[in-house]
């Protein structure tokens, strides 16, 4: 049997997605506004609540495309506030629609939001030795400074504790326990 962190449950896809993706360095950015947006509803609520909705995000959310979300017109707005299937937030799926124009704003400025998000830990992943569950942060001073730098570019629900969590997701952090199997692989 694999030792696995903390959080982890018996849920198969719980254990698919730390076994596969979280903490796995992520340089594309149209992975990195998915992690964004699923972050972003998350916030406040379970992972697990996310994942098992993922699926219905991504088709409600045209695939993650922040070049179509950035379009998004008051009546698609309206179709996902109706849309069961995923979590029926409106401030939340306002901010997706204006975190999305903040990400193009971004890619024009640094070329990709790669290069901007993973400039602050110098390109590279940082590896924390954390032992339990106590040792593991919510923040960070990193995630405090990529926030309000986010916040002054415009992006919503991009608070210390959510950045410190797409940190976690897209591997700027590996915070895998040093007993998880996956510590010394990522």
């Amino acid at each position: 049997m694999k030792n696995r962190c903390f959080w982890v449950s018996n849920d198969p896809l719980y254990i698919e997605y730390h076994d596969n993706e979280w903490g796995v360095p992520v340089y594309d950015d149209d992975k990195l506004f998915e992690f964004l947006i699923l972050e972003t509803f998350q916030a406040g609520l379970s992972w697990i609540t996310v994942l098992k909705k993922r699926e219905n995000f991504r088709i409600a959310f045209d695939n993650f495309d922040y070049k179509k979300i950035a379009k998004y017109s008051d009546n698609k707005y309206e179709q996902l506030l109706q849309n069961a299937g995923i979590i029926r937030n409106k401030l939340k799926i306002k901010a997706t629609i204006s975190n999305a124009i903040a990400f193009i704003k971004v890619q024009e400025e640094f070329g990709t939001f790669s290069k901007y998000i993973w400039e602050f830990t110098n390109g590279k992943p940082i590896k924390n030795v954390f032992n339990k569950r106590e040792d593991v942060p919510a923040t960070t001073e990193l995630s405090d400074k990529i926030s309000k730098d986010l916040k002054k570019r415009g992006f919503k629900f991009v608070g210390s504790t959510v950045i410190y969590a797409h940190m976690q997701a897209t591997g700027m952090v590996n915070d895998h326990t040093t007993d998880c199997f996956r510590y010394h692989e990522v």
